[in-house]
């Protein structure tokens, strides 16, 4: 079976609204896709790191019930397993606070055994971070030298604008590295004052990338070799966003596994087929909106199995 590898921070997301704790999560971009996956049985393996204390045992014992491979995660001694305050606002859109201790030395192992047509997910401001850049780049020329399809996310929030200077020309290397780019229209505004998804792609330079441009409630936008598909996001009353971006991530990666797409395949997928790509992410986006969770329920998991 094709593997899917990803490269992400870990946080215990504890959401707050109204003043008040809500849930608390697992959470972190590529994680939150990873235990979508895991649900529907892909068996992801994660690359990341938290510590020995509570909270990463809660964690670590979380992902492998829900079918994530934790081989690849760094689990410290020195240090303390990472924390996201989570705000909602009358959006049910999340402003955070993070508090972190990691140690000096950070992700030593990491995976040799990528194969041709894998899946390598990685993104937000960690995959740009220079704390662990090395152990990135290492991880993405592993993943190019044997063919693996690579996938980014940007994940840049408006907190990171002081950082921007520092951070983009990680982000435009990053870019360089993947085969699909998937962003919002926030990220692309802020990171190259992009508005958009043609301007992304002056900006890239480079129309054999699958571009992805998804604009939060709006439409979805999906841009390859001069071809583009246009699909609406359902209507829906959220009741958090939280993962709604990294779900989206988990349905484009169970599409292209679910269809046996190369990473030479990617370059002849049609207008339908593109369409038929992005409606799959914004599902798994919108049943996570629906609840406090970060990633899709057991029940939609179950229906995408059952062939719902």
């Amino acid at each position: 079976m094709r593997r899917v590898f990803g490269f992400g921070e870990t946080v215990l997301d504890i959401i707050f609204k109204d003043g008040q704790p809500r849930a608390a999560r697992p959470g972190g971009s590529v994680l939150n896709a990873f235990v979508s996956l895991g649900r529907l049985g892909w068996e992801p393996c994660f690359v990341s790191e938290y510590g020995q204390d509570n909270v990463g045992r809660l964690i670590d014992e979380y992902l492998v019930e829900n079918g994530v491979n934790t081989r690849y995660v760094n689990r410290f001694n020195n240090g303390l397993s990472a924390l996201a305050m989570a705000f909602l606002d009358d959006e049910n859109n999340a402003n955070y606070t993070f508090y972190k201790d990691f140690p000096d030395e950070r992700l030593q192992e990491l995976p040799e055994d990528i194969a041709g047509d894998d899946i390598i997910l990685f993104g937000s401001i960690y995959a740009s971070s220079k704390e662990v850049r090395k152990s990135v780049l290492r991880f993405l020329e592993t993943g190019l030298k044997h063919g693996a399809i690579i996938i980014y996310d940007p994940n840049f929030r408006r907190a990171h604008l002081a950082d921007l200077e520092e951070l983009k020309p990680r982000i435009i290397e990053n870019i360089k590295y993947a085969d699909v780019v998937r962003g919002s229209n926030e990220d692309f505004q802020l990171i190259f004052g992009a508005d958009q998804p043609e301007d992304v792609l002056e900006i890239i330079d480079d129309d054999t990338k699958l571009l992805i441009y998804t604009q939060n409630s709006g439409s979805v936008k999906v841009l390859l070799n001069s071809q583009e598909a246009i699909v609406h996001a359902e209507k829906i009353t959220p009741v958090s966003t939280i993962g709604a971006g990294d779900n989206f991530n988990a349905g484009i990666i169970h599409w292209l596994l679910r269809n046996g797409t190369t990473r030479a395949g990617l370059q002849l997928l049609q207008e339908a087929e593109l369409s038929e790509m992005a409606g799959t992410g914004i599902k798994f986006a919108t049943n996570v909106c629906l609840g406090f969770d970060n990633y899709i329920s057991h029940d939609f998991a179950r229906g995408i199995l059952a062939g719902q």
